[in-house]
């Protein structure tokens, strides 16, 4: 039996989430498990207030990424990282919503029992002040989380 079946893992595109989109990988490829890759966007037509809320969700110097077509590339360009680091099978998930929210509730429609995050904005004071993508998965997600060390 393998420690994990279903492992959850987020992009946004960044250098940071595809090497924890790899590092998942590898994992789900050794442990058999199927690799979920999740990309929250916006919609298209969001206005100003909006694309700033999501940035304040977000990493220092990270973009939200807005509509379907981006978020359907980013998951697409995710998934072919994570055969390339050893995964079998991956499903690729666009969804729009936040991240914590969309990555959150991927984890609990999947069943799955591993989520995978970058730490990309866990140590800023930024991050520590409004809270950040891997810090808030962490603290309310009800499986096991792996933060992968992603930057410097």
């Amino acid at each position: 039996m393998s420690a994990y079946r279903t492992v959850v893992v987020g992009t946004d595109g960044s250098q940071s989430s595809l090497l924890a989109v790899q590092r998942a990988g590898a994992l789900a490829g050794a442990c058999g498990a199927r690799l979920v890759i999740v990309c929250a966007y916006l919609p298209s037509r969001s206005d100003e207030r909006e694309v700033r809320r999501a940035r304040a969700e977000l990493a220092e110097g990270i973009q939200p990424v807005v509509g379907p077509a981006p978020a359907e590339q980013t998951v697409r360009a995710a998934a072919e990282a994570a055969l390339a680091a050893g995964a079998g099978e991956v499903d690729e998930v666009a969804v729009v919503g936040s991240p914590v929210e969309t990555l959150i509730d991927v984890v609990t429609r999947t069943d799955a029992d591993l989520l995978v995050v970058g730490n990309r904005g866990i140590d800023g004071t930024r991050g520590r002040i409004l809270g950040s993508v891997p810090g808030d998965v962490t603290r309310r997600s009800s499986v096991d989380v792996l933060v992968v060390h992603t930057t410097g």
